[in-house]
């Protein structure tokens, strides 16, 4: 049993069959990573992983626990935390600010603006994002604001405000797009690092095909809500299932 498991998952909208029995099973500390062209149904599976849609049969275990039905939040609570295609940052607040807001949220176990003012000056929560900038090497940005970060260091900066809450698995959707190759491969450093030295279970959905084989242990290819293939890195590169879902798209 994998810490996430995902069996007999339908969805559809209206007459297109998005998801068609998909099963996946996410060993513990592990990158595995879910590739597939445009349409494969990658974004709508990740969706159903976080509560965000609800598939129409099947389960989304983690650890045991569903987390069909559940808030965001509970999600959250549950240990899965979630990086998206854009970085979700607070641009109006410096990178210590947005830093210190999942220190916050960790510690009280919830989280509102009007709360978070009142307790920003706290010696802790100051203390456990300066710990986590130094982790994520931006301890040197802390008084920037937000908004002013290129691409790589937002992205960079979103991770470690989801490594903040100590999660158990990190969800990235497509944490390399609309980077330039000097940005995505510091990312890539990134996250063998988190890799290496967390205890941490990693599942990634990319279309970059460096970064994939770069990271993963195992791939799970999808074609029009199916699951093609799930192999290692190794056995994934010359598959024939692969080079007629990617039309050589996933050649390296």
């Amino acid at each position: 049993m994998g810490i996430l498991e995902v069996k007999g998952v339908n969805k559809r909208f209206g007459g297109l069959q998005a998801l068609g029995d998909v099963n996946l099973s996410v060993q513990e500390q592990t990158v595995h990573a879910i590739i597939g062209p445009n349409g494969a149904g990658k974004s709508t599976l990740l969706n159903c992983l976080v509560g965000k849609l609800i598939p129409d049969t099947g389960s989304v275990m983690f650890d045991g626990q569903s987390v069909l039905g559940r808030t965001p939040y509970e999600i959250n609570q549950m240990g899965i935390s979630r990086v998206f295609q854009t970085p979700e940052i607070f641009g109006d607040l410096t990178v210590m600010e947005n830093m210190m807001i999942p220190c916050f949220a960790k510690r009280d176990g919830s989280f509102s603006m009007t709360a978070f003012a009142a307790v920003r000056n706290q010696k802790d929560i100051i203390e456990h994002a300066m710990h986590a900038l130094e982790d994520m090497n931006m301890a040197d940005k802390r008084h920037m604001q937000s908004a002013s970060l290129s691409r790589g260091d937002k992205r960079r900066l979103e991770i470690g405000m989801c490594l903040a809450q100590e999660p158990r698995l990190l969800l990235l959707d497509e944490p390399t797009a609309g980077m330039a190759r000097a940005d995505t491969n510091n990312t890539i450093d990134l996250l063998k690092q988190i890799r290496d030295t967390r205890d941490i279970t990693i599942a990634i959905i990319e279309h970059d095909m460096h970064v994939v084989f770069s990271l993963a242990e195992r791939i799970t290819v999808l074609a029009q809500g199916t699951p093609l293939v799930e192999e290692t890195p190794e056995n994934i590169k010359g598959h024939p299932k692969v080079r007629e879902a990617y039309l050589g798209e996933a050649q390296v």
